[in-house]
């Protein structure tokens, strides 16, 4: 699965603020995340995120350049 800096990670399961959104990191054997609604940040291995991923949000194209 390519999960990128930057992208957000709808979760299956939410987080206790009620939010099911992730901002990424830091990927890697890793994931670094940080919760859209509260801001907490959490490390979690890959194997176990990529299992509770239902959808990646890409920042678009046009904010890179």
């Amino acid at each position: 699965m390519d999960v990128r800096k930057d992208d957000i990670l709808v979760m299956k399961k939410e987080h206790p603020c009620k939010s099911h959104e992730m901002l990424v990191l830091r990927s890697g054997m890793d994931f670094r995340l940080r919760c859209v609604g509260c801001g907490h940040e959490i490390m979690i291995p890959r194997s176990k995120a990529e299992k509770n991923i239902k959808k990646i949000i890409r920042p678009s194209e046009s904010n890179e350049e």
